[in-house]
């Protein structure tokens, strides 16, 4: 599945990946749970990533670090990176919740394509100024919000387009 993001950053720096660890580990003692070197690798392996992954495709990058860290402990570790909003869930077409970093990152958007998958992220300040509105307007302090976009890429339509003039073709 293609994923292009548009980032203010193309990798996460040391500073802020040290500010991310920390704040991870104040939300892990919060909660009453203890810092591990499985949860760090984790939590290093998603934040130096770009994409948005699944449990599954983070799991197996993972595993390149540490064969014994099993796909549970990145499920339940992605939920903790979450909580402390150091990540977020997003889901796509195809239903299967992918996971992005949030850590020193601008408020971005997604175009998602039904046929193919692919996504584009985009930032748009409107988009951001109406949350602004509407958390004023009832009485919000709002925090975050999701915005996504669903149509037909480019490629898509023009495959789309092509299968229809084919088909009145073969009519003739």
């Amino acid at each position: 599945m293609l994923h292009k993001r548009i980032d203010d950053h193309p990798s996460i720096s040391r500073e802020s990946l040290r500010e991310a660890q920390e704040l991870f580990h104040a939300h892990l003692k919060r909660v009453g749970l203890k810092h591990t070197d499985q949860r760090d690798t984790i939590l290093h392996t998603f934040l130096e990533t770009r994409e948005h992954h699944s449990v599954e495709e983070l799991h197996r990058l993972v595993k390149k670090r540490d064969a014994k860290i099993g796909v549970t402990t990145v499920y339940r570790t992605l939920k903790l990176l979450v909580d402390c909003g150091l990540a977020s869930e997003v889901a796509f077409h195809d239903g299967v919740g992918r996971y992005e970093h949030q850590h020193n990152r601008r408020s971005h958007h997604h175009m998602v394509c039904t046929s193919c998958g692919s996504s584009v992220e985009f930032f748009s300040p409107e988009v951001d100024r109406i949350e602004q509105e509407i958390g004023k307007k009832f009485h919000y302090e709002t925090t975050r919000h999701t915005f996504q976009i669903y149509g037909l890429c480019d490629d898509c339509r023009k495959k789309a387009q092509r299968r229809v003039a084919q088909m009145a073709g073969s009519r003739v």
